[in-house]
């Protein structure tokens, strides 16, 4: 799979299992996410057409696993156990949140990734800064908080399925948005979710997201 991606594609992907991912996240060990996947697989669907995220599905909040992520992960703070299924195929922007995020590849997917530190002082980022990885099905990574990202890539016609667990709260409405956008405010979209959006993401633009993501929105092959 991983030669195939990067024949059809004219950027390098990289297993996350590479050196080269370890400044972006690490791979969880030691926790059983069957239960976990075997729920997605089960009872979650892969639209029609573009992604569906849900932030917080009470079922897998519920399994003995989750328990275990909260108390050691992430040291026993409220979390949040959803997911992200679809058909993704382009970069679209970047988020990052305030605490790590674990995603769990139900199925094969990609990620683009960038660093928070590449982010200019005007608030945007090149295109050409991210890196794109790949996670093979069944592979639960760590992202930290200092890493760029959004939604998955597909590799195939089906689409993908992702869990993604974040501290609770995490890509719910706020309150109400910053009156002072000068810095980093100006990319609070939602509660522990700043985003930066390439300009042509019309979704994401009139939710009131940060125009920032400067060069081509790339199309990743599969």
């Amino acid at each position: 799979m991983l030669e195939r991606l990067n024949e059809v594609n004219d950027v390098k992907i990289t297993s996350v299992f590479d050196e080269a991912f370890k400044t972006y996240g690490n791979i969880v060990k030691g926790y059983d996410f069957s239960e976990m996947i075997r729920f997605m697989e089960e009872n979650t669907d892969i639209p029609e057409n573009g992604n569906v995220y849900v932030a917080s599905v009470p079922e897998m909040e519920e399994l003995g696993t989750a328990s275990k992520v909260r108390e050691l992960l992430y040291g026993d703070m409220p979390i949040q156990v959803g997911y992200c299924n679809g058909r993704n195929t382009t970069y679209n922007g970047f988020e990052y949140h305030k605490g790590s995020e674990i995603n769990i590849a139900v199925t094969d997917f990609m990620l683009v990734l960038g660093h928070t530190w590449e982010i200019a002082e005007d608030n945007t980022y090149k295109v050409e800064d991210a890196r794109v990885f790949f996670v093979p099905k069944g592979t639960a990574i760590e992202m930290f908080q200092t890493t760029l990202h959004l939604s998955p890539v597909r590799v195939c016609d089906e689409g993908f399925k992702g869990i993604v667990i974040l501290p609770r709260g995490t890509n719910t409405p706020l309150d109400k948005k910053p009156e002072n956008e000068s810095g980093e405010e100006r990319l609070l979209l939602q509660r522990n979710k700043w985003v930066i959006s390439h300009p042509e993401r019309e979704p994401l633009i009139r939710q009131g997201a940060f125009p920032g993501l400067i060069g081509e929105n790339k199309e990743l092959k599969y």
